[in-house]
């Protein structure tokens, strides 16, 4: 299928990282670049790129949006954000809290977005789906939003559940996100020590 036109991109980054003590998750920096700005690149080539949260968290090319109330949940953010990207045809979603943004969007541009589907998702080592790792049609979006109603402190996984979803293997692990301080000081050592890329090599062959 050719599609028209470059996919926009929509970064969720209005949690309240609860797990993190209230720190700004976004602005934690992971090999010396915050984790907001890792996933704004891999995305860079997108039109628009909009961050569903604080206004702090913009920059040059990318607007920001917050949902009412503020920390409304994942659903929330998407549906402020949705009407900035009206003009794609797909979209990115993706959460801000993805180091290894750039090789979920490599895997998932690798696999193709045939006609019949409504969206390219992720999924992890055990099978549990990733919707936040994924490319979405616009249209397919708008008509599950307007199904399921308020969208404040709802489920995205019911509202995705209607959809035509492609699951990709995350071969990788690129889909893992840091949600605790642990979470973060293994990653950090990991990339220290350099067993990064082995463990991706290991995972790729798996």
């Amino acid at each position: 299928m050719t599609v028209a036109g470059p996919p926009a991109a929509i970064i969720l980054a209005g949690g309240r990282a609860s797990r993190l003590g209230g720190a700004d998750k976004a602005q934690i920096e992971i090999g010396g670049m915050p984790l907001i700005a890792s996933v704004c690149a891999a995305v860079a080539g997108c039109a628009p790129i909009v961050i569903a949260g604080p206004d702090a968290l913009g920059g040059p090319g990318i607007r920001t949006v917050r949902e009412q109330p503020p920390f409304g949940g994942p659903v929330a953010g998407l549906a402020a954000a949705l009407p900035l990207v009206a003009g794609a045809e797909r979209v990115w979603l993706l959460a801000s809290d993805l180091p290894r943004a750039a090789d979920i969007v490599r895997q998932v541009e690798r696999a193709g977005f045939p006609e019949e589907v409504d969206a390219v998702i992720l999924q992890d080592a055990d099978g549990h789906d990733q919707p936040l790792a994924g490319l979405y049609r616009v249209s397919a979006l708008r008509r599950a939003l307007a199904a399921l109603g308020e969208p404040t402190n709802a489920s995205l996984r019911r509202l995705i559940a209607p959809l035509t979803i492609m699951r990709v293997r995350d071969a990788e692990g690129a889909s893992s996100d840091l949600d605790t301080w642990d979470d973060i000081a293994a990653y950090r050592a990991a990339q220290e020590h350099g067993t990064m890329d082995e463990d991706r090599r290991d995972r790729s062959h798996d």
